[in-house]
């Protein structure tokens, strides 16, 4: 998982639309956010867990208040507000958009919170945003589960609980789900399980249940027709917009300033839609090569014994025939012989003659090794043809993708340069058409939200309906159900042996790396160890004699951070290795509130040194006291973004606060202008 930006509306302190907070990745994987205590960053940490898991942190207090004070003050009575966070992130060539909502409502009694929904989409090759087969959080659980999100999202300051006693089941548990093991623990218990579920979906199903799910699939039926009618009204607000968008940037061409930007811009925005035609061109010519000719690399193994079989044949000289069966059959039928003999049974001449039965071949065999023999030089010359194929699309998509980022990465400077041109006009221009292409961007993503809530409201009617009907099952389901179950008590016990190999090579090469981080960040002789129980502790060796150490709060932020890294480098290999095995990723971000706790100045220097090392990328939150002088030392070769959170405060006369970034002063508090509460998110002007 590569997180590409985060953006939230109404979400705590945050007020009506944020804008897009885009994430560092790449050689400057460091995204660094500042702001006050009260401002925001744990509820910016939250937000990430909140749409992704619809989990919080321990310090993230009155979690059922998510929505905005002001927004829901300015509403009127009986009135939704909307409250979403919003993610896009890459994973494995794909983009996709993860979005959770929820609504508030004013009523005369207080405010009631609905309860939150998850949408997720997918785009394509060809830009278009694309609905998922699965659900949304299984797809998310595979990249990125969601018993490990603490472990990869959490406070700094709270970090060393990872190695608490009362934690260390915890540990083992979300350890073996990176490594794997615990699929192997879920496939055996629910292989054991298999038996009992497919005999209780056996149940007849009564008529008064029958007329009860008749009425709730017709009211699935209307939440459809309901959605429809406002996917119709999306359509046509979509049309309104690409007009719009097409007359602004119809001026921006006229204005003389901004014409060869906004010329470059359409040519760029050309060459875009013709790369995404040829990388959806290229991976509809990869699935056809492979569902057409795919499966001639599995006849490997095949071919080779047809072969043997034949050979073997033609040793026993059945191959090539030369007597066929049927022609000696019709000697001894006719009782003579083509010398003329007479061929009587029991005679010598007879017992000569039907000896050649044994020696004849089969004609039919013959001709069909003759074919076959073709077919089969045929398949092992397309497997090389395939690899060549296949080879050659995925250089071509893999050179596509480049070509795209490169075109993406000039489009979103040329808008840049078009935000802050010294003309007026033009940069009001290029401003308005970011606020159309969000517009559009929304509705599409609304669309899609729709269209998944069709879907998901389409499986609930399959499943009203396949309930009705479960009745007409009959027993040779519960027989067959039976008959699975016996046949997995082999499984069984392989991968009960299969898990226990992985298991010990996987944390002895564990343990080594969580030693090699620790003692490049720690000045102490201690060493960490590894259980068998993945029980994190540290020992020190005296008189070769290993003895458990009492660590500081400090030591066990170190020890902490260490095993996170050693984690992270650890299963991206072992992932490589084994692609069967583990989670649906190998690239692992680190969402980090507060980092430097409560460690001293040489502490916090080898952590800074040492954090944007830990994972593919950082997202790093900070007080203006914890970016002190060492840390942002250590880490500004590593910073792709910056962000300043400004707390607008309503306390009459409260101290005003400020940071300087980049010879630039950035406020961090300031007043109000209004009665309210609620945190700005302002970019650091960098020329990274």
């Amino acid at each position: 998982m590569k997180l590409r930006s985060i953006r939230l509306c109404n979400f705590r302190q945050f007020y009506g639309k944020t804008p897009e907070i885009s994430l560092a990745n790449g050689e400057r994987n460091t995204t660094v956010i500042h702001g006050n205590n009260g401002a925001g960053k744990t509820t910016l940490l939250n937000a990430f867990t909140w749409v992704l898991y619809e989990k919080f942190s321990t310090a993230f207090a009155s979690n059922e208040q998510l929505v905005n004070k002001r927004a829901i003050a300015e509403a009127r009575l009986k009135e939704s507000v909307e409250c979403w966070v919003e993610i896009g992130f890459d994973h494995y060539n794909k983009r996709y958009q993860a979005k959770r909502l929820c609504r508030a409502y004013k009523t005369e009694a207080g405010i009631e919170q609905g309860k939150s929904e998850l949408y997720l989409q997918i785009a394509g090759d060809d830009g278009r945003w694309l609905l998922p087969q699965q659900l949304p959080e299984d797809i998310i659980g595979r990249i990125l589960p969601a018993s490990l999100h603490q472990y990869f999202f959490f406070d700094g300051e709270r970090i060393e609980q990872i190695v608490r006693s009362d934690k260390k089941l915890e540990i083992a548990e979300a350890t073996k789900t990176l490594l794997g093991v615990e699929v192997l623990n879920r496939g055996i218990k629910h292989l054991k399980e298999a038996k009992k579920n497919l005999e209780s979906e056996l149940s007849l199903i009564g008529d008064s249940e029958t007329q009860k799910l008749l009425k709730e699939q017709q009211q699935l039926e209307q939440k459809i027709s309901h959605i429809l009618n406002r996917q119709e009204e999306i359509e046509q607000e979509l049309t309104n917009q690409d007009e719009l968008k097409r007359t602004i940037s119809d001026r921006l061409l006229e204005l003389g300033g901004a014409q060869e930007l906004q010329q470059l811009r359409d040519e760029l925005q050309g060459q875009e839609k013709i790369i995404r035609e040829q990388l959806k061109q290229g991976k509809d010519s990869l699935k056809r090569a492979i569902s057409t000719r795919a499966y001639t690399v599995w006849l490997s193994e095949v071919t080779t014994e047809f072969r043997a079989i034949v050979q073997q044949l033609g040793e026993r000289g059945e191959l090539p025939v030369g007597i066929k069966r049927q022609f000696v059959g019709d000697l001894l039928k006719g009782q003579r012989c083509i010398c003329g003999a007479e061929l009587i049974e029991g005679t010598h001449a007879h017992q000569q003659v039907a000896s050649w039965m044994d020696k004849a071949g089969i004609a039919d065999v013959e001709e069909t090794a003759i074919r076959m023999s073709v077919q089969v030089d045929e398949i092992d010359k397309q497997i090389p043809e395939f690899w060549q194929e296949v080879d050659q699309q995925q250089a071509s998509i893999s050179q596509g993708r480049v070509e795209l980022s490169r075109i993406e990465t000039q489009l979103d400077d040329i808008k840049k340069k078009l935000r802050s041109y010294p003309d007026e006009d033009i940069n009001q221009l290029q401003k308005r058409l970011d606020e159309i292409e969000q517009t559009i961007r929304d509705l599409i993503l609304e669309k899609g939200a729709n269209q998944q809530q069709i879907e998901r409201i389409k499986l609930d009617m399959d499943l009203k309906i396949k309930q009705i009907t479960k009745h007409k099952m009959n027993e040779s389901k519960q027989a067959l159900a039976q008959r699975r179950i016996a046949a997995t008590q082999d499984a069984i016990d392989r991968l009960t042996e299969v898990k226990s190999r992985l298991d010990h090579q996987f944390r002895t090469s564990l343990e080594k790396r969580v030693q090699e981080i620790f003692a490049s960040v720690s000045f102490t002789p201690y060493t960490p160890k590894l259980s068998d129980k993945y029980e994190l502790t540290l020992v020190e060796n005296t008189a070769g004699h290993e003895t458990i150490v009492a660590a500081s709060t400090g030591e066990n932020q170190i020890l902490s951070l260490s095993f996170i890294g050693g984690i992270i480098d650890r299963v991206r290999d072992w992932i490589q290795e084994h692609a069967l095995m583990g989670p649906d990723s190998s690239t692992f971000p680190i969402v980090m509130d507060s980092p430097f706790g409560s460690l001293d100045e040489i502490y916090r220097k080898q952590i800074a040194k040492t954090l944007p090392k830990l994972a593919n990328q950082l997202v790093v939150l900070v007080t203006k006291t914890q970016w002190r002088g060492e840390v942002a030392q250590e880490m500004e070769h590593y910073i792709g973004r910056e962000y300043v959170l400004t707390y607008n405060s309503p306390k009459p006369g409260c101290e005003q606060d400020f940071i300087e970034l980049a010879g630039t002063r950035y406020d961090l508090v300031r007043q109000s202008p209004n009665e309210f509460e609620y945190t700005e998110v302002v970019e650091v002007d960098y020329e990274f």
